[in-house]
């Protein structure tokens, strides 16, 4: 029995080595240093390999063991890292295209259990009432503990008009909440616009993606043929979990003079250590034309705010720095996530692919963002009684496994979510239990509100929490 599970090792090692050394020599092809194989380590992985195939109660596929392995390798980089099976391949080009089939929630594990992050406007997860912080904890009837992030995912999408049943855990409900929900086609509508007031325009972009720079130009053309004397406008990037880097791109250069940059990026690889600025070929496609010439010139100096919370991510916080750093735009609002890496998709197979994180953003004055996000330059709390729930949120440094800020050294503590004492965690619980559900845009919005009095050079009701000064 040991001399097969040895041939099974001999076998898989040389099967290992050859793999590891053509990927090896295709990367050194890039790198001018050359580094050897761990072989000890290489041969550890070929003996457990082995010991699984002889050992194990029942017998397991090759593959699946192999592509196990291979997840559980990128997975345990940083957060944002994973392997992408042919599904999740498929529904990660969905939804850059702002269309999938699901329930329409952004979803994190926490405790071994599903976590909403943030359900979607106008889906059917927003519709039944999910809310941010909600814990999922059975799909249909089978337990979420156990399963992975991808496999829990895989379950809740599936194909239109079919139903699923979700159990909730809720903080402020001592019992579970059992809710069944319809799958349709999710068709984000990633930008949304309209007139708060006479002259002052809100601007929402609720995700990044392929159409968005599109759908803003169309926005604002409509807006300007309203009213060509518009006297400011709010652009809403709270919630935003962020999406693809073009759309950031051109949101920003809608803004700013052209040829200024926007973001630059540093990895290992020269093509990671790049600059991007706002012109035509860093946000729309080869083949297409600048939508942004289609744009009034008044957009270019319009006095503007921005709105951020500790939802905004990656490629809003992009839009955020940008402006903030070129002194175009009033940040207001509270502390961003602070997803500040670059996911590079690098093709396995024709089906397969492994999301890999291969550099880092920096604004334009060279701030980090990751695990520190953008600090407002007005922080103002979600509500008049204060920043209720959304200070307790999730942020990058509080991630296991995140990348560290490489620009300041003390970003790490600065940037974690701050935990109140249990008592109070539990009156602000008690505050978002009596509140009506915000919904942005609304009269009710204290931070829209808030954001209009800093335009009309009203005073502004600044945050009743805490939190670190910003630095330039």
């Amino acid at each position: 029995m040991r001399s097969k599970i040895k041939n099974i090792s001999l076998v898989l090692i040389g099967m290992i080595a050859g793999i590891v050394l053509s990927m090896h020599l295709s990367a050194m092809a890039q790198k001018q240093a050359d580094a050897p194989l761990p072989l000890e380590e290489l041969r550890q992985l070929s003996d457990v390999f082995g010991l699984i195939k002889s050992d194990y109660v029942e017998p397991v596929e090759d593959k699946k063991l192999l592509m196990e392995a291979i997840s559980g390798m990128v997975s345990s980089l940083d957060p944002h890292s994973a392997y992408l099976d042919k599904k999740a391949l498929k529904e990660l080009k969905e939804g850059t295209q702002g269309k999938f089939v699901g329930l329409g929630i952004e979803v994190g594990m926490e405790d071994g259990y599903v976590k909403v992050i943030s359900p979607i406007e106008d889906t059917p997860a927003y519709r039944a009432g999910l809310k941010p912080g909600d814990l999922i904890t059975r799909l249909d009837s089978t337990p979420v503990k156990g399963m992975t992030l991808d496999e829990a995912v895989k379950r809740m999408r599936g194909e239109p008009n079919t139903k699923i049943t979700l159990t909730i855990a809720r903080k402020e409900e001592a019992r579970p909440i059992v809710v069944t929900i319809t799958r349709e086609v999710i068709q984000v509508k990633s930008v949304k616009a309209k007139f708060v007031e006479p002259g002052y325009v809100w601007l929402r972009v609720a995700q990044f993606q392929e159409p968005t720079v599109a759908d803003l130009v169309k926005k604002l053309n409509e807006l300007y043929a309203s009213d060509a004397n518009i006297k400011g406008l709010v652009l809403d990037l709270r919630n935003d979990p962020g999406g693809v880097l073009p759309g950031a791109i051109g949101v920003s250069a809608a803004f700013l003079p052209k040829d200024v940059v926007v973001v630059t990026t540093n990895g290992q690889l020269q093509d990671s250590k790049a600059t991007f600025y706002a012109r035509r070929e860093y946000y729309a496609a080869r083949n297409l034309s600048d939508p942004l010439t289609k744009l009034p010139a008044a957009v270019k100096t319009v006095p503007m705010v921005v709105l951020v919370n500790a939802g905004s991510a990656s490629a809003s916080e992009i839009v955020a720095g940008a402006l903030q750093d070129h002194k175009r735009a009033t940040i207001l609002g509270s502390q961003t996530f602070g997803k500040g890496s670059v996911q590079t998709i690098r093709q396995l197979t024709p089906d397969t692919a492994i999301k890999l994180t291969t550099a880092r953003y920096y604004t334009p004055n060279g701030r980090s963002i990751q695990a520190k996000g953008i600090l407002p330059d007005l922080m103002v709390d979600e509500t008049a009684d204060g920043d209720g729930l959304n200070s307790l949120r999730l942020r990058e440094a509080d991630l296991q496994k995140h990348l560290l800020n490489d620009k300041d050294a003390k970003a790490e503590e600065a940037a974690k979510g701050k935990r109140d004492e249990v008592e109070e965690e539990l009156r602000l619980i008690e505050i978002a239990k009596k509140r009506k559900r915000l919904e942005f845009g609304s009269k009710e919005d204290f931070q829209l509100t808030q954001a209009l009095n800093h335009l009309k050079k009203l005073p502004v009701v600044l945050s009743k929490t805490p939190t670190e000064k910003k630095k330039n």
